[in-house]
């Protein structure tokens, strides 16, 4: 049973700095990739950044691009995303995604993530 459960969201000002975590439980037997999206409320879910188990390649969207960092911890199983210079746009609730057994990496598409957490609210106030 895999299961993941994130933490780190909360309430920031603008030009600031959170950090959130995704740990996953379970057992893996071939590649995998993780990932973060976000979801405002009558969006469609969107992706932010992903990386690769196998070798740590990493794929941003281009709203996250030189202000967030996705990296992972292989030996705790864990993806962290570290955002920096927010902006109140980057308001959302943050989810953690794992795409197992992997389908191609980049995965862009929340379709292609087998399983996600429950999810962490971020506000940025103006």
């Amino acid at each position: 049973q895999v299961q993941l459960v994130e933490s780190g969201g909360g309430l920031v000002q603008a030009g600031g700095s959170l950090r959130l975590s995704c740990a996953a439980s379970g057992r893996f037997f071939s590649s995998y990739a993780m990932g973060w999206f976000r979801q405002t409320p009558g969006k469609e879910r969107e992706f932010v950044a992903a990386v690769n188990w196998r070798d740590g390649s990493t794929s941003y969207a281009d709203s996250a691009k030189g202000r967030f960092t996705i990296s992972r911890d292989n030996a705790k199983n864990t993806v962290s995303l570290q955002m920096n210079s927010l902006k109140p746009e980057d308001t959302a609730v943050y989810y953690c995604a794992l795409d197992y057994p992997q389908s191609v990496f980049p995965s862009w598409f929340p379709h292609l993530y087998n399983y996600w957490g429950q999810g962490t609210q971020v506000t940025v106030s103006s």
